[in-house]
């Protein structure tokens, strides 16, 4: 499984970001995906997740109501909309996946994409 982000760049406060990871797996939609974010000093932390299949989505509350994710199973990718942005949103973003649905098994692992460096500026 390899995971390759991009998108990420400065931009000012209130402005957008979107975060895309294409992901090198068979059988895309059977796999879960993950955004996780890592601030200079800080742990790093879950920012939104989204399940198998057409996706659920899942949110850290520090982003809700202005992150986007979902997912293009065509394209193999899955994608992070970021809105009104806030010095506070500054990190390193990666992408994750850590379970899929093959064949109806329940299978967990955990893979991470190299990371992209969001700033924004106040």
């Amino acid at each position: 499984v390899q995971l390759q982000a991009s998108g990420g760049g400065l931009v000012q406060a209130g402005g957008s970001l979107r975060l895309s990871c294409a992901a090198s797996v068979d059988s895309f939609s059977t796999y879960a995906f993950n955004w996780y974010r890592q601030a200079p000093g800080k742990q790093r932390e879950l920012v939104a997740g989204i399940s198998t299949g057409s996706g659920t989505p899942k949110y850290a509350d520090s982003v809700r109501g202005r992150f986007t994710i979902s997912r293009d199973n065509a394209k193999n990718t899955v994608y992070l909309q970021m809105d009104s942005l806030k010095p506070e949103d500054t990190a390193v973003y990666y992408c994750n996946t850590d379970y899929a649905v093959i064949h109806g098994t329940f299978v967990r692992f955990d893979y991470w994409g190299q990371g992209t460096q969001v700033t924004v500026s106040s």
